[in-house]
């Protein structure tokens, strides 16, 4: 292009300029500025996550058997566990009633399905969404992978806040300017993740065990080592046929958790009229106060049973991804949440003339005619419980990988007709081992509903806190609404915390050493990530010195087409330059493959890949940044190789066809006092289009000639050690934590199904 082409393009009116123009006019100006240039991607206003509705009834059908088998089956073990030394006054049903009640109504269903699952990004759930949401919006990612061109991305776009709310524009800059507040985030993001893990070993456990701990109601010869024996073969059936997908679980689950449902209902309706229907006066707060002021501390204590009630309530916003909100939403509203009420209501009736059965309070309100069946469906009921907080597990364990926080792991996606269905070998394997280990050493429910209540309200409460960022930052709530939120649910997750702090000793401690595991492993992972990253963007090869390598005449160009992978995108990495030091030759064609991951959920195909070229055109030489979302299929059903080459063919044209359109629009650019040349060049502008039509068929021809003559594909194996001024602590994180996790879980090659046959690996050592 010529420079009047170029000044012209430069003082154009914008508002003369069509929009074409204008597209070509920017990525020109980018050309110019960077040495290259991308071209504009189609936007796509649609929710990846949008279902028809005739789609709708099937998905809460089938998360009837994945969501809610956990929350479902607190009828079990409640009552058992407020009551352990039994019932001291009758009134204190009431009061225990009153409480379950409310907090199922107040944290389940409206903290959780009518507030937190609008939280949702794009449609998936969990911690990390809602970590994913604020380094969206505000820079609180200690990696700056933020580009200009990822808001180009259509499910990146959210709303952004309005100019008069001051306290949303001051919050955002403390959280960016502060490192103290990332750091919190991150922790708070790592801790309610290794909480909801925590909940995926618990949750087998008691459920399991409380199931088929009735059979000594009708057995008594049945002994407790029994029980246990059984417990762990049902756990190890139900972790090895989650290789199967959600999608058969679910719909295999579901009618057994609607019988579930059905049976608890029914049974509590016919104990209701036949023991006390007086015990709907529970519906009166007073009865929660008169408990209080009867029992003090022991009440307080026992908020840790209460707290039970709402279990799996967090796994209902993890297992979102699988599902949709209005789909769990229409399940929980119409089936799960007026089952349980009347469960509840109805052994509150038994106990009132049967107080001395709290002990198996469950059991012992069944009519003995329904007494097999019952248990027939509550073994069942039992193992789907344990499906719900697996399902949720491997959803969080895959954000949490693609935002750097995991180790790389492998993670199966089981269904081709839903998206968000998971499977994680690995984790999978090491939860049916905690769990059977968790039933042989604890052996019954009491000290592990101590650990079970720890880990569910210490994750509401984390929940809680990013929630509250979200209302101000991004929904921009009325200061009122969010003081409301603290103060009613806020302050009620505070007391809940409080009591099952008290039991710490008797078993509440099991989920924060299991937290402080998973939270090493993820905080050593991530901090070596940091640190590489920072040491490429440090060692970096310029533009300017990749030209130099490539021409230097030691140099020969060889026929093929090799790609270099990495996650470093701002620039070429070191590595490069250490493998052109030892191998003197270079593939004809170049492309530096840039593995990033966004913080959305999804990014659609037509958008994932951004070339760009390294001038002179004659290097042959391009960058591409392959974006993911954390919950993006990284294997896709056609090999990742041979989309990248097609994608980078159709660059190739469109790079053209942007020259084409600058050259067309020249004439109606050059208005306003310039001279209008568009007669006079339209001879030379046809010779320049037809050597344009040349240029790129030949480099099209280069292109084929390179894949015809061979692809290879250069991973770089990186190891890292501690540079000698490292302290004590930074030798063991790096030198033995991260290498031993490195070694011990899945490669970096088996994301892209990279083929072996044509895989070159280069070590390099980078001192951190």
């Amino acid at each position: 292009m010529s420079e009047n082409l170029v000044e012209a393009i430069t003082e154009v009116r914008s508002e003369e300029v069509s929009q074409e123009v204008k597209e070509s006019k920017v990525l020109w100006q980018k050309y110019l500025d960077i040495e290259s240039h991308n071209f504009p991607r189609p936007h796509h206003g649609h929710d990846s996550k949008a279902v028809e509705r005739s789609v709708i009834f099937p998905l809460a059908f089938q998360s009837i058997g994945v969501v809610y088998g956990d929350i479902g089956t607190s009828p079990l073990y409640v009552f058992s566990s407020t009551f352990p030394n039994g019932i001291k006054h009758n009134d204190d049903i009431l009061g225990v009633l009153s409480l379950i009640l409310y907090t199922l109504t107040l944290l389940s269903l409206i903290k959780y399905v009518l507030i937190v699952l609008k939280a949702n990004d794009k449609g998936e759930g969990g911690t990390f969404a809602l970590y994913s949401l604020l380094c969206r919006y505000a820079k609180v990612s200690f990696i700056p992978n933020q580009q200009a061109e990822d808001y180009e991305v259509s499910n990146y776009l959210i709303k952004s806040p309005n100019r008069r709310v001051q306290r949303a524009s001051w919050l955002k800059s403390k959280l960016e300017k502060s490192k103290f507040a990332k750091h919190c985030l991150l922790f708070a993001t790592m801790l309610g993740t290794s909480m909801l893990i925590g909940d995926g070993v618990l949750t087998p456990s008691i459920s399991v065990l409380s199931a088929v701990g009735g059979i000594q109601v009708a057995s008594p010869a049945i002994t407790e080592e029994m029980i246990v024996w059984i417990s762990v073969v049902i756990l190890i059936i139900l972790f090895m046929v989650q290789r199967f997908g959600t999608d058969k679980v679910g719909y295999s689950f579901a009618p057994i958790l609607c019988i579930w449902f059905a049976f608890i209902a029914g049974i509590g309706l016919y104990n209701f009229i036949k023991f006390d229907p007086t015990v709907i006066k529970a519906l009166y707060p007073k009865y929660i106060i008169d408990y209080f002021r009867r029992n003090k501390k022991d009440a307080w204590i026992s908020l840790g049973g209460v707290i039970l009630t709402i279990t799996g309530t967090e796994a209902l916003f993890a297992d979102l991804g699988h599902f949709t909100a209005l789909s769990i939403q229409i399940s929980m509203c119409f089936v799960t949440y007026r089952a349980l009420l009347l469960a509840y209501i109805g052994q509150a009736s038994f106990l009132r003339k049967h107080s001395d059965l709290v002990a198996n309070t469950f059991y012992k309100s069944i009519p003995e005619s329904l007494f097999w069946p019952m248990f027939v469906v509550a073994v069942l009921a039992s193992i789907i419980a344990s499906q719900s907080i697996i399902t949720g597990t491997f959803s969080i364990l895959q954000q949490s990988l693609s935002l750097g926080c995991f180790p790389r792991v492998k993670v199966v996606h089981t269904s081709a007709k839903y998206e968000g269905r998971v499977y994680v070998p690995e984790a999978n394997y090491l939860l049916m081992l905690a769990c059977v280990a968790i039933t042989l050493g604890f052996r019954t429910t009491t000290n592990i509903g101590n650990a079970f209540g720890l880990a569910v309200v210490f994750l509401m409460v984390l929940t809680s806190v990013f929630l509250v960022l979200v209302m101000i930052l991004i929904w921009k709530s009325h200061i009122l609404l969010v003081i409301s939120y603290v103060l009613t649910i806020g302050s009620v997750e505070l007391i809940f915390l409080s009591s099952v702090f008290y039991k710490f000793d008797q078993g509440g401690y099991l989920p924060l050493a299991f937290s402080a595991i998973l939270m090493t492993v993820m905080y050593v992972w991530n901090n070596v990530f940091q640190k590489k990253y920072y040491y490429e963007l440090e060692h970096k090869i310029s533009m300017e010195k990749l030209k130099e390598i490539v021409a230097d005449n030691s140099f020969c160009r060889i026929p093929g087409l090799a790609m270099f992978y990495s996650e470093f995108f701002q620039g070429i990495p070191p590595i490069f330059k250490h493998y052109v030091e030892n191998v003197p030759a270079l593939h004809s064609v170049l492309v530096f493959i840039t593995i990033k991951s966004l913080p959305i959920s999804k990014v659609q195909l037509e958008e994932r890949f951004q070339f760009h070229r390294v001038e002179p055109k004659e290097l042959n030489i391009f960058r591409c940044v392959v974006r993911y979302g954390y919950t993006d299929v990284h294997n896709e059903k056609e090999p990742f190789e041979k989309i990248l080459i097609e994608r980078l063919k159709k660059f190739i044209r469109d790079d053209f066809w942007l020259f084409q359109n600058i050259g067309e629009n020249d004439g109606e650019i050059l208005d306003d006092g310039l001279v209008n040349k568009k007669n006079e060049k339209e001879d030379v502008r046809e010779v320049e289009e037809d050597k344009q039509k040349e240029a790129v068929e030949r480099e099209m021809e280069v292109v084929d000639k390179a894949c015809h003559a061979g692809i290879v594909h250069l991973i770089g194996e990186i190891e890292v050690i501690a540079n000698k001024e490292a302290n004590i602590g930074k030798r063991i994180m790096i030198g033995y934590a991260y290498n031993f996790l490195k070694k011990n879980l899945g490669e970096s090659d088996k994301v892209f199904d990279v083929p072996h046959k044509r895989m070159m690996k280069v070590g390099m050592t980078y001192e951190l």
